[in-house]
């Protein structure tokens, strides 16, 4: 045999066609073929009777591939080989994805997101048997409401979650980790993220460490609930303090926006927002329990209904409103959207550190701010007159009292100034007491469940656990024209601490002499946080007194901006 005809048989011209079985170790072995050099130094019978027994596959002659076109035959089948691998290493990662997203072909109640069943009456997702049997015969299973979300839409308390941040009193069939999981897929998918933040409850739903959650995706941050904010609040003043807020907590977001769901007020720049910057994406709204997810998606669909046919039909299966917190418990899918890209209403992120995880879950609404709110300033000069106080409070201001905040909160005023004001923001349903400090243990033990609510009852108050935390504040001030700072109670409200109340000023005091530091101490129970912060510029006062940072020209420009 010729050196040609054998170098060809030891090295064959192509891989098979079909690549099914080619595999990375076929790829190791032959990736680089060294060339073997024969040289025959038999004799011509024995030379005959090599070709005879070794037949040449390739033929003989001209019409024979040559070395070069066994090379670049070799070169091609390796170059679609690499190129079947990638796609099987592609298509690996696709299914990892699909698997932590979740699946959207189990059909679940619109208004919560519950998978639907036909097993537990109690548990949310429950449909009547012959309810199911026929929405699904015709395939209408995206348009049933569950019996839960019935029961919530007529007013209704019904919670389901229990565990870390859950709430007690009722079933829990789902645990805030396992809603919190169900987010998790974010991570991977090329989404527009609109986090939503209650204004009244500014710090304690603002989700701290939230690209764990999501990762790079852009942010479009939403404030709710503008329309709570005390009559003449200037939302300018507002926005400017958001947008420090968000800076500091080192999150970047695309933009800022101050919103009413119920009013509508900033909602179309949502809107606008989202058309922006979507770019055939899936928009997803996230947000801590309870921070008015689903009352904003209303609004939106409301919104986007007048120019997009997708989202005017989108609108009769829109997700359940309640003030139950967890009323949605799954992902929910809408097709709000024309131009490609879902819109989805996602589990609210439950936080152990809210008031709302302490209290019964039928002392929840009393949480919840139903008008706007007003302040309620101290010292009052009718309450104290009520309680026989005037006197010692004219005198020594409120030094040595304890105000109580329902049976929720206990502020034991250490060393203030006699003209220091505090003015509580929050619900109404909550009342206000105030007893001098030595007595404040014994009035607790008697009104609460009476007086101080919630727990609401003396049953429920048998099983409170009490103010078990005690936190010392020290609040330093430089000017007496302003509040000093917001002492903010996680899932409540605010007490706004003004060093010197322009009501209690008298003409002869010596502000230059004043001490510069205020003593409270916090009860609360456990584990709710109690957050120090610069005031919030609420009412005509707070355009007074708000002053707007001086920017650096790179401050402008990476700033995000805020609209209303």
């Amino acid at each position: 045999m010729a050196p040609q005809s054998l170098s060809a048989f030891l090295f064959p011209l192509s891989l098979p066609h079909n690549l099914t079985y080619f595999t990375p170790k076929f790829l190791r072995i032959y990736t680089k073929p060294s060339p073997i050099l024969c040289k025959s130094q038999q004799t011509p019978a024995t030379t005959t009777h090599s070709s005879v027994s070794i037949p040449d596959p390739d033929g003989t002659g001209a019409a024979a591939p040559t070395r070069g076109d066994q090379f670049l035959e070799r070169q091609k089948s390796f170059e679609a080989a690499k190129l079947v691998m990638k796609e099987v290493k592609k298509s690996k990662r696709r299914e990892k994805g699909k698997a932590l997203k979740f699946n959207t072909a189990v059909a679940s109640c619109y208004g919560c997101g519950a998978p639907l069943h036909t097993l537990d009456p109690d548990a949310p997702g429950f449909v009547d048997p012959d309810t199911y049997e026929l929405k699904k015969r015709h395939r209408q299973l995206r348009t049933v409401l569950c019996g839960r979300c019935r029961l919530l839409s007529h007013g209704h308390m019904i919670t389901a979650v229990g565990g870390n941040g859950g709430y007690s009193g009722g079933k829990q069939f789902v645990s805030a980790d396992e809603l919190r999981e169900k987010l998790s897929h974010l991570r991977q998918e090329k989404a527009l993220i609109v986090k939503l933040v209650d204004v009244v409850d500014f710090n304690g739903s603002f989700l701290a460490r939230l690209r764990d959650l999501v990762g790079a995706n852009p942010i479009i941050l939403v404030v709710t609930k503008v329309d709570l904010l005390p009559r003449d609040t200037d939302l300018n003043c507002v926005g400017d303090w958001v947008v420090e807020a968000t800076t500091k907590k080192k999150l970047s977001v695309l933009s800022v926006h101050l919103t009413s769901s119920k009013s509508l007020v900033g909602i179309a720049g949502v809107v606008s927002e989202i058309q922006k910057e979507k770019k055939g994406r899936d928009v997803y709204i996230l947000g801590s329990a309870n921070v008015g997810k689903s009352a904003f998606i209303s609004a939106l669909l409301k919104t986007m209904a007048l120019r997009d046919p997708a989202a005017a039909a989108a609108r009769k299966y829109k997700p359940i409103q309640s003030a139950v917190p967890g009323t949605t418990l799954g992902p929910i899918q809408i097709d709000a959207f024309l131009g490609g890209g879902k819109l989805y209403d996602t589990p609210g992120v439950h936080l152990h550190h809210r008031q709302a995880a302490v209290v019964h879950s039928e002392d929840l609404p009393a949480l919840a701010p139903r008008s706007r709110l007003k302040g309620q300033s101290f010292p009052n000069s009718k309450v104290a007159s009520e309680n026989g106080m005037a006197e010692k409070i004219q005198s020594n201001g409120l030094n040595g009292f304890s105000i109580f905040w329902g049976g929720l909160v206990r502020v034991d005023i250490l060393k203030v100034l006699p003209e220091t004001c505090l003015t509580f923001y929050g619900p109404k349903a909550l009342q206000i007491h105030v007893v001098p400090t030595d007595k404040a243990d014994e009035f607790y033990q008697k009104e609460l469940g009476v007086l101080l609510t919630p727990p609401t009852g003396k049953e429920r108050a048998r099983d409170w656990r009490g103010l078990e935390l005690e936190q010392q504040l020290q609040v330093k001030f430089e000017e007496v024209e302003r509040p000093a700072s917001d002492v903010a109670i996680s899932g409540l409200g605010w007490i706004a601490v003004e060093p010197v109340s322009k009501s209690l000023r008298r003409s002869d005091i010596n502000l230059e002499e004043t001490i510069k530091e205020l003593h409270l101490a916090v009860h609360v129970p456990k584990p709710v946080e109690v957050f120090v912060r610069p005031p919030l510029p609420v009412g005509k006062a707070g355009a007074e007194w708000y002053q707007y940072r001086e920017l650096t020209e790179k401050e402008e420009e990476l700033r995000p901006k805020w609209h209303y």
